[in-house]
C-alpha cells in the first residue's frame, strides 16, 4: 500500500518512515521547502513539499495512497505567547481539511496523551480508551478536537480513522540535541546539582512507529484510539541513570515521588503487538546510545 505521510523529515516520523517502508509499503512523504530529507531518502520513494495546511498540496500528497498517516504539528504559532489564529489555522483547520479530502482513504492520527488532564476519580487512577478528553493547554485541545472529527467521519461516512496517542517520546533524534536525555547528560558532566523535580511517561519512537504501522490497513482499528504509555520516570531516574553510565558521583536531588499519580492502561494498545514493556532499562539503552553519539556535549568514540 502506498501511505502519504505528513511530517516524514521529524523526529518521530522519520522512524515511522523506516517502519512502514520495511513493512513493505511505499511512502508519499511531505515535507516543508527548509525541511532536510538526506535522513529518510532511503525509506521514502516520493516527496511532496508543502505545508500541511495548505490544500494545493493535498491532492500530490494523496495520489495513490491507501492510508494517510497525520503526523506533522506547525510548533511555531504554539509558542510563548501563542499565536491562536496561526495555530487554528494551521493545525486544527489544517487537519480537519487534510482528513475531509482524505476520504474515503483510512487516516491514521497521531495524537497525544495531552488530551488527558482532569481524571475522573470512578477511573481509579488507570486511565483507558474510554475515559472522557479533557485537556488542559492549546496542543490537547487540538488533539482532542481533531479526535472528534475522526470519529464523525468513521461513524458518519463510514471512513476508517484511528487515533494513536503517544506520551514523551524518546529516542535518537536526527538532531541530537534534541533528544530527550541531551540536557542532563550535559549537567551531569558539568558536575553541576541536579534538581529538576517531578517526571513523565515515556515511550520509545520505535514503539510508536511499531503502533503505526500496525494500523495500516488493519480494519479491527477502525473507529478506535490506542493510548502509547510504556512507563513513568522521574527526571532524577534519567540523571542516575546516566551517572552510572558516565562513571560519575553526581548530586541528584531524588526527593520527587517515584510513582505517578495516574496510570495508563495497555490493553488497547497491546493489541497492536506493541508490548510496551522497556521500563527503565528501555531508557537505559536509549541514554547509553545518545552517549556514545557523543549526547550531552561529550565527544564519539574516537573524536
Amino acid at each position: 500500500m502506498r501511505v502519504a505521510l505528513t511530517g516524514v523529515s521529524g523526529f518521530i516520523g522519520s522512524v515511522i518512515a523506516r517502519h512502514v517502508q520495511q513493512a513493505g509499503h511505499s511512502v508519499t512523504g511531505l515535507v516543508r521547502p527548509a525541511s532536510r530529507r538526506d535522513h529518510v531518502e532511503s525509506y521514502v520513494d516520493r516527496f511532496v513539499v508543502g505545508d500541511q495546511s495548505d490544500p494545493a498540496v493535498w491532492p500530490d500528497l494523496l495520489d495513490g495512497a491507501g492510508c494517510v498517516v497525520h503526523n506533522s504539528v506547525d510548533w511555531q504559532p504554539l509558542a510563548d505567547p501563542p499565536d491562536l489564529p496561526g495555530h487554528l489555522q494551521r493545525n486544527l483547520t489544517g487537519s480537519i481539511g487534510l482528513l475531509a479530502a482524505s476520504e474515503p482513504r483510512q487516516f491514521v492520527f497521531l495524537s497525544s496523551v495531552s488530551v488527558f488532564h482532569d481524571i475522573l476519580a470512578r477511573w481509579n487512577r488507570v486511565v483507558d480508551e474510554d475515559h472522557p478528553l479533557r485537556p488542559a493547554g492549546l496542543y490537547g485541545a487540538y488533539k482532542a478536537a481533531v479526535e472528534a472529527h475522526l470519529w464523525a467521519a468513521h461513524y458518519g461516512k463510514g471512513q476508517s480513522t484511528c487515533a494513536l496517542r503517544p506520551c514523551g517520546v524518546y529516542g535518537i533524534d536526527s538532531k541530537l540535541d534534541r533528544s530527550i536525555g541531551h540536557p542532563i547528560i550535559a549537567d551531569i558532566r558539568s558536575g553541576r546539582p541536579y534538581s529538576r523535580a517531578g517526571g513523565g511517561k515515556f515511550v520509545h519512537v520505535r514503539d510508536v512507529a511499531a503502533a503505526v504501522t500496525a494500523s495500516i490497513g488493519n480494519p479491527l482499528v477502525a473507529g478506535r484510539a490506542y493510548n502509547l504509555v510504556d512507563c513513568y520516570a522521574r527526571w532524577a531516574d534519567w540523571a542516575l541513570i546516566i551517572a552510572d553510565l558516565l562513571g560519575v558521583e553526581a548530586d541528584i536531588d531524588t526527593s520527587s515521588p517515584d510513582h505517578p499519580v495516574n496510570a495508563f492502561s495497555k490493553d488497547a494498545a497491546q493489541t497492536l503487538g506493541v508490548a510496551l514493556d522497556r521500563g527503565h532499562e528501555g531508557i537505559r539503552e536509549h541514554l547509553r546510545e545518545l552517549i556514545a553519539l557523543g549526547g550531552g556535549g561529550g565527544n564519539r568514540p574516537g573524536k
